[in-house]
């Protein structure tokens, strides 16, 4: 009899052993899916870093220097895409208190014809600063077009103010290497009118770019070592270069290509 019911028990055990075995693997089926199912919640760290660079990118496009300078709501406002701040342009009119040395009754221009350029230029610092230019109403949009593209190119002016910073005097103005347009004057060695007079002449840079008499000599003795072209050196200009075409390229031309004299600094448009 003990014999006949051993296979039994045998058999109920295997089942009992196979239940136990199938009930293990399913926990451990449960307890891996388990794992899988939480994975998704945790952020791993390339997911944070990302995370991290995006918002730090907004909060950037939101504050980048250069999409505000200057004169705001000026229409020649442009950011500069190196993040310092870009370039601005102002055109207003001209009081008669504001141009009390250079301009007087009989010049060859009235002051309803004479506009202020407020703009910003790139200095020998490195730095960006505002200087003025009182010029003819006619070129400003000239104006602002190659200053825009000199400051653009970081081309270094040392400074930029009305000749009336300096009472008039165009040989003090140009001691102290400021940039200045207007001027009621004649031109050098004549009788007849200046462009300046004109409002339609620019002299940039005049120590670096000096007035060159016939006879090789020049009027300010810091100017001299800038005698020579081509020169290599920040604020000179030189025969066809980008500051050259920028102004030929609206129909200025260049006193650095007169064939006796040579007046490096000056650019006018409509004559001498």
């Amino acid at each position: 009899m003990a014999y006949s019911r051993l296979p039994k028990t045998n058999a109920k055990l295997g089942r009992v052993t196979g239940a136990l075995a199938l009930t293990c693997l399913v926990a451990t089926a449960a307890a891996c899916g388990g794992t899988q199912a939480a994975s998704p919640a945790s952020t791993s760290p390339s997911e944070t870093a990302t995370t991290g660079t995006t918002a730090h990118s907004a909060q950037v496009a939101q504050t980048a220097p250069g999409e505000t300078s200057g004169h705001s709501g000026s229409p020649s406002a442009s950011p500069s895409p190196t993040g310092t701040p870009g370039f601005t342009s102002q055109v207003s009119g001209v009081t008669r208190d504001e141009v009390k040395y250079s301009w007087r009754p009989g010049c060859p221009v009235g002051l309803d014809d004479l506009r202020k350029v407020t703009l910003t230029y790139w200095g020998f610092d490195d730095k960006p600063h505002t200087g003025e230019l009182v010029v003819n109403k006619a070129v400003t949009k000239d104006i602002e077009t190659i200053f825009k593209r000199l400051y653009d190119w970081r081309f270094p002016i040392a400074q930029m103010k009305s000749v009336d910073a300096y009472k008039g005097s165009d040989f003090d103005s140009i001691e102290v290497n400021n940039t200045s347009a207007f001027n009621c004057r004649p031109a050098t060695g004549s009788s007849k009118w200046s462009m300046h007079a004109y409002g339609r002449a620019i002299d940039i840079n005049p120590r670096e770019n000096p007035y060159v008499s016939a006879d090789g000599s020049v009027a300010h003795t810091n100017a001299r070592r800038f005698v020579k072209r081509p020169l290599n050196e920040p604020g000179v200009i030189n025969p066809g270069d980008r500051v050259v075409r920028a102004f030929e390229s609206l129909g200025w031309e260049w006193g650095g290509y007169w064939s006796s004299i040579k007046d490096y600094q000056h650019f006018s448009k409509g004559g001498g």
